[in-house]
């Protein structure tokens, strides 16, 4: 059977075949150009609706979850500068215990007590600008008008506290009420300064027990972000090197197909060979 060749002015079979197949290597050069330009395999819905609006609520997870980070990393900074004050304090209080220890003996001299006086003075100032300075964001938690903070937690607006720790300058200021110009009155002043010790020690404990939880769950949220920032990464992210090395490869498959419908385009004008007249 002899196969048969058509020919026609009309319809040019391969500059269509061509024209497709450009087509074809023009938009998915048009693709992956986009995705150097953008980073992104989905950068918008038009390249995946269905992967850019799971991406999208991702992406909104992500800005509630930065909330809670701020309002935790908040509490977590307070709950440091509370703790670094409680713990200087503590440390100064022992050294105060021994110096109304020396104010109490009966035996030293006036000119000693003076001395001891001094360094009793420079102790308690020392204590007092701790608790003056204990200020985080504008919250003082040893002030004596402080009160507890809430910090959210989660994204379900469940809350961390800090308590306030005011029985701290309350003591304090109870503790300089006492004189110590005499061996009687040191001695005295040493139980109230126990009183006071108890105070800062109870609340080092319970300041650095909701530390702990703040920083517990600010790492667990961090965590989270995480997860969520390297999941939608993988949802949307472009393999940088794929898309470069199909571009190159794109735009040679792209100016192989204009070179294609060219020579397809030639076709019909051979007809005219046919035609030895109308040459």
């Amino acid at each position: 059977m002899v196969a048969s060749l058509q020919n026609s002015v009309n319809t040019n079979v391969g500059a269509l075949s061509a024209l497709r197949a450009l087509r074809a290597s023009t938009n998915d050069l048009n693709v992956a150009q986009k995705q150097l330009q953008t980073g992104y395999r989905v950068a918008d819905a038009f390249d995946d609706a269905s992967t850019f609006s799971v991406a999208q609520g991702l992406r909104g997870e992500l800005q509630a979850y930065s909330a809670v980070q701020g309002s935790l990393a908040n509490g977590v900074g307070l709950a440091s500068v509370t703790q670094g004050a409680l713990t200087a304090i503590s440390d100064a209080v022992g050294n105060l215990e021994a110096k109304l220890t020396q104010l109490a003996d009966g035996s030293i001299t006036a000119g000693q007590r003076a001395i001891y006086t001094v360094d009793y003075n420079a102790l308690t100032s020392q204590i007092s600008n701790f608790i003056s300075q204990a200020n985080y964001n504008g919250t003082n938690l040893l002030s004596a008008a402080s009160s507890s903070k809430t910090f959210l937690a989660s994204v379900d607006a469940t809350t961390l506290s800090l308590s306030s720790q005011s029985s701290v300058q309350a003591a304090f200021t109870t503790f300089t009420a006492s004189s110590v110009a005499t061996a009687s009155e040191a001695t005295l002043a040493i139980t109230s300064l126990v009183t006071f010790e108890t105070a800062v020690s109870t609340s080092l404990a319970q300041n650095a027990s909701e530390s702990r939880s703040l920083s517990l769950q600010s790492n667990f949220t961090n965590t989270i972000t995480d997860a969520i920032t390297t999941g939608i990464g993988a949802l949307v992210d472009a393999d940088i090197g794929k898309a470069a090395a199909a571009v190159q490869a794109l735009q040679v498959r792209q100016q192989l197909g204009i070179q294609s419908l060219a020579i397809a385009n030639q076709q019909p004008s051979r007809l005219l060979g046919l035609f030895p007249s109308i040459n």
